[in-house]
């Protein structure tokens, strides 16, 4: 699972959300996959979005008293800027540029619960700097911590999470590409029933791990840096999920710093097609992982699964009223995403 944390680089401190659990340019393919390594450690993942979104209103003080453009025009938090009088807007940057230039109204084009909105803004000016102002925050950028699946040596690829990043209404968000970082765990709120746990990390910003590529509906794809150090990781080879037994499973995790662990489990259910991905249905056995997080939490999503010494998927969604329990994508379809 993946601990989502969301935030505008350009004109807001940081803003987190949770989100369930967190490939490549080039996907690892069943012919190279005596070149796959076995993940299971904790990354910091950056993703650049499409969207630039509202996610704040604000006041300002003007000569004349406090107002809110962005309110008084009908604008509301979580709506898409799609463009500005004509100017298509995919990113902060964008936007800052369209609203300094020198126009007296501004016509927003908006995307709101899938509808398209028109609305024209005033800007205002603010009484100490005497500058153009507009009254909302926005961001086109998140970030989250997740768990790595698997590397592959050949072309320099990774595969993360098992499981797309998606929106507030469920739908896939479209990425301009992102970062992978180094990261640590440092504390875990533990699962509990109705109400999952979550592993909370630190970002390692000065160790890049490589650039994210993709997301998809089963999971971050990437590039690896070309200095990525091997030499710690364990060559596995892969399991189709019509060789998975139900019983005796493994899965490899990190709970707390950067030690990944292999913790038992037990496959109860494999269901080759199902069409979320969720090939299987896993219960937490290791005393180590109830004791310490009450079962599956968010961030361990892409923690692989391991059976007969064969890496066959990973970790993707915790049962919210059993955090025993969880679902697993199947490696084959990581491999083919």
């Amino acid at each position: 699972m993946l601990a989502i944390k969301r935030f505008n680089k350009a004109i807001i401190a940081l803003l987190c959300v949770i989100c369930i659990l967190f490939i490549p340019s080039g996907v690892a393919s069943a012919n190279s996959e005596d070149e796959l390594y076995l993940g299971g450690f904790p990354a910091g993942f950056i993703l650049n979005t499409q969207n630039v979104e509202v996610i704040g209103l604000c006041e300002i003080e003007t000569d004349s008293g406090t107002v809110c453009p962005a309110r008084d025009c009908g604008i509301m938090c979580g709506d898409i800027i799609r463009s500005i009088n004509g100017v298509e807007i995919t990113s902060v940057n964008a936007l800052t540029k369209t609203l300094n230039e020198d126009y007296s109204v501004y016509n927003f084009e908006i995307e709101r619960n899938d509808c398209r909105l028109v609305a024209q803004l005033k800007p205002a000016k603010d009484k100490s700097e005497k500058k153009k102002r507009f009254g909302m925050l926005v961001r086109d950028s998140l970030n989250g911590i997740g768990t790595v699946t698997y590397l592959n040596k050949k072309d320099l690829t990774f595969a993360a999470l098992g499981h797309p990043v998606n929106d507030a209404s469920g739908k896939l968000i479209k990425i301009n590409g992102g970062t992978m970082y180094g990261c640590s765990i440092y504390d875990i709120r533990k699962g509990l029933r109705g109400n999952p746990g979550e592993l909370k990390g630190i970002f390692d910003n000065g160790k890049t791990l490589g650039k994210i590529t993709k997301n998809t509906s089963c999971g971050l794809y990437g590039k690896l840096e070309n200095t990525y150090n091997f030499s710690n990781l364990t060559k596995i080879k892969c399991g189709s999920v019509n060789e998975v037994e139900i019983g005796n499973a493994y899965i490899r995790s990190t709970l707390s710093n950067e030690t990944s662990v292999e913790y038992e489990i037990s496959i109860i259910k494999v269901d080759e097609w199902n069409k979320d991905n969720k090939n299987f249905v896993i219960k937490i056995k290791d005393e180590r992982i109830l004791e310490q997080a009450g079962g599956i939490v968010q961030g361990m999503s892409g923690s692989p699964i391991i059976q007969n010494g064969k890496l066959i998927g990973a970790v993707t969604h915790v049962f919210v009223n059993d955090p025993t329990r969880g679902y697993g994508i199947s490696i084959d379809k990581m491999l083919k995403s």
